[in-house]
This record gives structure tokens, sequence and C-alpha cells, in this order.
């Protein structure tokens, strides 16, 4: 993953712990998780949309 290592990991969450606290990680996680499902019905619903250009004229005044 990434060429990252189990030690380099259990490291960055060590600093992320000693950096937010451990009150704040919960937190911290459930907005990472709506955003990632934000982002994943964002593009699930881009593909609905309808993008057929209307056939009205515009005149020009």
């Amino acid at each position: 993953m990434f060429g990252i290592g189990m030690q380099e990991l259990v490291v960055i969450l060590i600093i992320v712990l000693i950096i937010f606290g451990a009150g704040k990680l919960p937190e911290i996680g459930g907005a990472i998780g709506k955003g990632i499902k934000n982002f994943k019905r964002s593009i699930r619903e881009s593909d609905e949309i309808d993008a057929a250009p209307d056939n009205k004229k515009i005149e020009p005044k």
C-alpha cells in the first residue's frame, strides 16, 4: 500500500493521536467517512443526470 509498512503506519497513528488527542479521533474518522460517502454518491449521481440540451432557441432582443 503506497510502500508504507506497518512501522510507518504505527508512527503516523501515534503522531495523529498526539496532535488531535483521543477525544477527537472518532469525530475525525466520522467526518472522513461522510466525505468519502458523499464523494461516491456524487460520482454515482453525476452519471444519472440527463445532460441532453434543450431545443429552445434564445432570440436576441
